[in-house]
């Protein structure tokens, strides 16, 4: 059981905090409700650019590295679709420098010419070498912009095109980040060897006086539910065919979610696993499959990819696949191979928040999307899947109409398939 505590500063800024005197360090995980669903579709990136934008100085304190690493600390920060997230780990003796240093890069940033430059130039260089020159690098984009049509899920963290990052101006990163990075837009949790009253103290002391801002209101274009199967074939310069498999699930807070989650580790978690028994080590079908879930606060995808063995096409491939899937529909999964699944996802919960900085990123999101305190239940809510809501479940999500088949083909294929 993780003990939380919680506080509000008159400016909105939400604290979640609990204590763990086994460590002597802190950490201070900051959350901000922005992520690249947020962001226009003609100026996408600018969440992830916003990661990097955040260590470049702020209005303050030129230099957010250095006085990290004197007092012993470490630092770092990731995107996705749906938040920012910024932590830092310190010995508690140190912690204030933390609170000092997060608090006056949320007041502003040091906004100048120079410092997007630099790294609108890094954000660039990470999209080239992620997603333009590394093999099978722009699937994310292909797959997303075939599965959404409306919401902005449509294009991955990285962003849409690199010139929107290329033709970002000063003014329009000024503003987005007076739109989202706010008191009343972020939660603040705070994990390790501090007291509750310390924690109020220092976050009072340093983020109490940043004023309230102009949260712009997220009112997303909801996806339309999928209706046919879309399929698409792509020939790139890569070593082996790949398929990509891609369904429509729920929200984060609807109640199939868990179920979804169980579902994915069922058929890809572990060489017991279904796909990796069935179809990589008896039949020799893929070298390698994996199945998984987005795990988005919207309406997400279950994903499957794989790569055929030689000499197997990629329509066998995804014969194999379906009729894997095709048992997941039919046939109630075996109560051994249930439990199995549920003792890891346990297992993995119970070491994953025996670490303080774990702990703290793991409570700011659960207060995000409910209250943090339900770090405490998630692990019921998995125990509670029965093979009968699997098996509902798979009927619902495994079907073509709410398929999309991504065909990943090597260049060498194109005269082949001709």
């Amino acid at each position: 059981m993780i003990n939380v505590n919680r506080y509000i500063l008159e400016n909105g800024l939400r604290i979640v905090h609990s204590e763990d005197d086994s460590t002597q360090m802190v950490a201070l995980n900051l959350l901000y409700n922005v992520g690249s669903r947020d962001e226009h579709p003609q100026h996408t990136g600018f969440a992830h650019l916003f990661e990097h934008l955040m260590f470049g100085g702020s209005i303050n304190i030129p230099d957010y590295d250095t006085p990290v690493q004197n007092a012993g600390g470490e630092n770092n920060a990731w995107t996705n679709n749906d938040i920012t997230n910024y932590y830092i780990t310190l010995p508690h003796q140190n912690v204030e420098i933390g609170f000092w240093l997060e608090s006056d890069r949320m007041l502003s940033l040091n906004f100048n010419e120079k410092s997007l430059d630099v790294q609108r130039n890094v954000v660039i260089e990470e999209f080239k070498q992620r997603n333009l020159n590394q093999p099978y690098g722009d699937s994310s984009h292909i797959i997303r912009d075939m599965a959404y049509k409306t919401h902005p899920y449509k294009w991955p963290t990285i962003g849409k095109e690199i010139s929107h990052i290329e033709n970002a101006t000063l003014q329009q990163v000024k503003d987005f980040f007076y739109h989202f990075y706010a008191p009343n837009n972020a939660i603040l949790a705070v994990s390790g060897h501090i007291s509750l009253e310390d924690t109020i103290r220092l976050a009072q002391k340093w983020f109490g006086d940043i004023p309230r801002r102009d949260v712009k209101v997220r009112e997303l274009p909801k996806e339309e539910k999928q209706t046919e199967e879309r399929r698409l074939a792509v020939y790139r310069n890569v070593p082996v065919d790949t398929l990509y498999m891609t369904f429509h699930m729920c929200d984060r807070l609807h109640k199939d979610y868990h179920t979804y989650d169980i579902m994915s580790d069922i058929l890809s978690n572990g060489r017991s696993s279904r796909l990796i028994q069935s179809l990589v080590q008896q039949n020799k079908i893929f070298s390698s499959i994996d199945a998984y879930i987005t795990g988005s606060i919207d309406e997400g995808l279950f994903n499957i990819c794989g790569k055929p063995c030689d000499g197997i096409s990629l329509e066998e491939a995804e014969k194999a696949i379906w009729e894997e899937l095709e048992k997941m529909k039919t046939i109630p999964v075996d109560e051994h191979e249930l439990e199995k699944v549920k003792n890891r996802y346990e297992s993995e919960q119970i070491f994953n928040n025996i670490n303080y900085l774990n702990v703290a990123t793991n409570i700011a999101f659960f207060e995000l999307i409910g209250k943090a305190e339900d770090i405490n239940t998630e692990t019921g809510k998995y125990r509670a899947v029965t093979a009968e809501q699997i098996l509902h479940t798979s009927k619902e999500c495994f079907n073509r109409e709410n398929c999309c088949v991504l065909y990943y083909k090597r260049k060498e294929s194109i005269q082949n398939d001709n």
